[in-house]
């Protein structure tokens, strides 16, 4: 009997893991580098069909060129897989691979092998969607859909995951992928007037005009479809045409989305020429993942309805366990639409750079910063529309996280945080939450300023920088601290946050931490102004509140407090290398990101000084000399006189497969 017990128990563990150990002699493999569609490019010369496990051996490139929706069960990328820029492609898949070696197993979260730091010369094998200096065309579409596949485990495919290899997606640039409405469109208007003017948006293209109204709700009420879920007044259209800043919409609008006195939403993009897709999400949603020592970076791409609902891990764009060494990485101009689970998660993941990204509609947060050790990232200009209320994921890694719908949420607040809005979600626009239970210790060893590392309670770690946020129509504006039982940076280094706006929220701002100055704070038409302020020291300049049903009154300081104390800035600026182009005329262009708690003075490139392309040197750029040695170093020096010491180096010339 008990003989007969394991023998069923080994069945049932090989009927699991057999996937993961498939024969290599079902692989389709490459002969030599050439098109996907060509005959000669694979061993036994016939083309992978439907259902046919690939791979793309080292040291071939082999150019993605069709249309197909014969879905290819795994393609293990060992050399490059390239899809052509300048025809439409589609490629239906359940599992794409990025990792070096001969494996070519079918898991789709872990990696066959502990990613590692590529030797210096080594060629890194790489998945090419179009790249930063060659995206896929402008009216050129190149499509994946991930397919579930019989036979695979479904709580880890489809996907697509990079396991110490490069993974970049390039659609056609966008001057802005989303704006400030530039007039008060009413409900019957199909004609919309945009803030500013725009390139890359296209008649056809999908957009949504986001809500300027916000309902009282009661305990169990949802913004997310279904039972116990109340009306939503972001609304998606089609554009019919463009005029300048003039868009015609394909249907008239329902909703209103402005208030009086300037206060407008927003018009969101969603469209773009790069797309990844589940291909059924009722029958199995996708994700997409970066681990440790991969590369590469995403822009102007579309994810739509990926991630696996209340499956910890598989999520549209995924940051796993990378630390330092995507340092440069990138995602910018992305759309995230109809997410089962977060938009972009940044999960032990540093000096990762998010920029001009749309998110909307997610179960649970939708920007997320996972366990409290991710510092030193910049998140800057994106826009945060609808993440809904979902449940705790099992076994995640802050147990007091109830994940309630936060357009931004974070644990650690040594982050960068600029121009972002967060509208219409289901409980908070931007949410700091570090609670102290049995459950979980917040003593963390973390990335500090200098790139040293220490041991501390992360819950006292100020900003880098929060600046120019805004956040309207929803039940919390800004909720900084809630649960953190009055633990926070000490008075000369503060939580500070400037230049802040919150309107038609019920809860604007409330402020459960100590030590914080707020300069430049704009509050209107709220149920509630300012709330849950400490006994201890606080500053508020610049600061009004309109319109609210409870003001709550801005605190004055505490005893002993001098309001005008300068805030201590001692630490260093922080410097991300973003861009790297291709030598022309014996010069390379150079883009980055620095920031800093204070101003930044300059930043300076191989000892030439970088002009700023935003404010603050929040983006800059640079032309320099070919560099003899290979290496591009950048760093900054604030107006204090702090020199960045842990300068981002880039060592160029790296092979590529050809």
């Amino acid at each position: 009997m008990v003989a007969s017990k394991l023998r069923v128990s080994l069945l049932a563990w090989l009927s699991l893991v057999a996937p993961l150990l498939a024969d290599d002699s079902g692989l389709i493999r490459s002969r030599q580098s050439g098109s996907w569609s060509a005959a000669s490019t694979w061993e036994n010369g016939v083309v992978p069909a439907a259902e046919a496990r690939v791979q793309v051996r080292s040291e071939h490139v082999v150019s993605y060129d069709l249309q197909s929706d014969k879905p290819i069960r795994s393609i293990h990328v060992s050399g490059t897989l390239r899809f052509v820029t300048d025809q439409d492609t589609r490629l239906d898949v359940g599992l794409i691979k990025i990792q070096p070696g001969d494996d070519a197993s079918e898991n789709g979260f872990d990696c066959d092998d502990h990613p590692r730091m590529p030797l210096p010369n080594q060629p890194v094998p790489a998945l090419e969607v179009g790249s930063a200096e060659q995206p896929i065309q402008a009216g050129k579409t190149a499509l994946i859909r991930l397919v579930a596949i019989k036979g695979m485990n479904p709580e880890s495919c489809p996907a697509i995951v990079c396991c110490g290899g490069r993974m970049d997606f390039h659609g056609a640039e966008m001057s802005r992928t989303w704006v400030k409405l530039g007039d008060d469109p009413k409900p019957g208007s199909t004609v919309v007037q945009l803030a500013e003017h725009v390139t890359g948006w296209r008649e056809g293209d999908r957009v949504l005009v986001t809500a300027a109204t916000n309902r009282v709700r009661k305990q169990g009420e949802t913004l997310r479809p279904g039972v116990g879920s109340i009306p939503r007044f972001t609304e998606e259209r089609f554009i019919r045409s463009i005029d300048g800043t003039e868009l015609t919409l394909d249907r008239p609008l329902s909703e209103v989305h402005s208030m009086p006195e300037g206060l407008r939403g927003e018009i969101a993009n969603l469209s773009r020429n790069v797309i990844i897709e589940s291909a059924d999400a009722s029958q199995g949603r996708g994700h997409t993942m970066y681990h440790r020592h991969s590369s590469g970076s995403i822009g102007y791409a579309e994810f739509r309805h990926l991630g696996k609902e209340g499956v910890k891990g598989r999520y549209p764009i995924h940051f796993h366990l990378v630390g330092q060494t995507m340092r440069g990485s990138s995602v910018v101009g992305a759309s995230i639409w109809d997410s089962g689970n977060r938009w972009i998660t940044i999960h032990g993941t540093n000096e990762l750079v998010v920029r001009d990204c749309v998110g909307y509609q997610s179960v649970g947060h939708g920007f997320f910063l996972e366990d409290g050790t991710e510092t030193l990232n910049v998140l800057d200009r994106n826009l945060a529309v609808q993440s809904y209320a979902g449940k705790r994921l099992p076994d995640q890694a802050l147990a007091f996280d109830d994940n309630s719908g936060a357009g931004f949420w974070w644990a650690n607040s040594l982050n960068t945080l600029t121009r972002n809005v967060a509208v219409e979600c289901d409980r908070y626009g931007f949410r700091y939450e570090a609670v102290v239970s049995p459950a979980d210790d917040l003593r963390k060893q973390v990335l500090l300023t200098g790139g040293h590392r220490e041991t501390i309670d992360i819950r006292k770690l100020p900003f880098v920088r929060f600046q120019d946020n805004e956040a309207h129509s929803q039940l919390y504006g800004i909720d900084l601290g809630e649960g953190s039982n009055g633990v926070g940076p000490d008075r000369d280094h503060p939580f500070v946050l400037l230049n802040i706006r919150i309107w038609d929220c019920s809860w604007a701002f409330r402020t459960d931490v100590p030590n914080l100055l707020v300069d430049g704070l704009s509050i209107d038409r709220c149920r509630y102004g300012v709330s849950h302020t400490r006994e201890s020291f606080r500053a508020y300049r610049n600061t009004t509140i309109r319109r609210c049903y409870l003001a709550g009154a801005v605190p004055p300081p505490a005893a002993g407090a001098d309001e005008t104390q300068h805030v201590r800035d001692d630490s260093s600026p922080n410097t991300i290398i973003t861009f790297v182009a291709s030598p022309k005329n014996g010069q390379r262009l150079v883009r980055g990101t620095s920031t800093d708690n204070g101003e930044i003075r300059r930043v300076v490139v191989n000892g030439c000084e970088a002009r700023p392309i935003a404010p603050g040197f929040t983006e800059w750029e640079i032309t320099i000399e070919e560099p003899e040695n290979g290496i591009i170093s950048a760093g900054a020096e604030d107006v204090t006189g702090n020199i960045e010491t842990d300068l981002h180096r880039v060592r160029i010339g790296i092979p590529s497969i050809k």
